[in-house]
């Protein structure tokens, strides 16, 4: 071997090497692309975590929840949120086939995420029903929801004599807005609570 070619060698190996020491800096310097994009959709329990969600629920009672949303699509993203209400009976959104619940909605959130930001909304909840013992059915009057009523009458739970208990789910779907369209999209994104009514 001549010198010219340790010259090489030792240039090559001098190069990986500075390359290997600057690399944490590099990383800092580059920007590499993002390669998954996707949208988080959460509710935390009244003390903020992952516990204690109300389950049994009585009539005119207050019920403390927080609703989230994580923007990691690579851009600023304008959100509407659905608050959907329904019975054991009745249809939910489906992951399956990727489609929304036809029922309609109760109430709608609108909100722009930053992209990597995330969003929360306290929420507090209640419902007034009345009890037909006769027929074994809740009749729903109203539900309360972040101070707005509204009437949801004639909604109807009736006893589930599987599981012994009237139940029913607010869920919450999530749906993006399209600029081609004008519209909003489902987002194939839902969250809910079930809930055990209390006679």
């Amino acid at each position: 071997m001549n010198l010219h070619e340790y010259k090489t060698i030792i240039i090559v190996a001098t190069a990986i090497s500075a390359l290997i020491v600057a690399s944490p800096a590099l990383q800092r310097l580059l920007t590499f692309p993002q390669t998954e994009f996707f949208t988080e959709l959460w509710i935390l329990g009244p003390s903020h975590k992952a516990e204690n969600y109300p389950f049994n629920i009585t009539r005119n009672t207050d019920y403390n929840v927080f609703l989230g949303v994580g923007n990691h699509l690579g851009n600023a993203t304008y959100y509407q949120i659905q608050v959907k209400l329904r019975n054991q009976n009745q249809p939910a959104a489906n992951s399956t086939s990727r489609t929304p619940s036809s029922l309609p909605s109760l109430y709608n959130i609108n909100v722009v995420v930053a992209d990597n930001g995330t969003w929360e909304l306290p929420i507090t909840f209640s419902f007034n029903y009345t009890y037909d013992e006769a027929l074994r059915e809740i009749n729903f009057e109203s539900l309360t929801f972040n101070g707005n009523n509204f009437d949801i009458k004639p909604y109807i739970v009736s006893l589930d004599t599987e599981r012994n208990g009237y139940f029913e789910n607010l869920f919450f779907e999530l749906w993006i807005y399209n600029d081609t369209t004008g519209a909003f999209d489902y987002h194939e994104r839902f969250t809910g609570l079930w809930f055990n009514i209390t006679p």
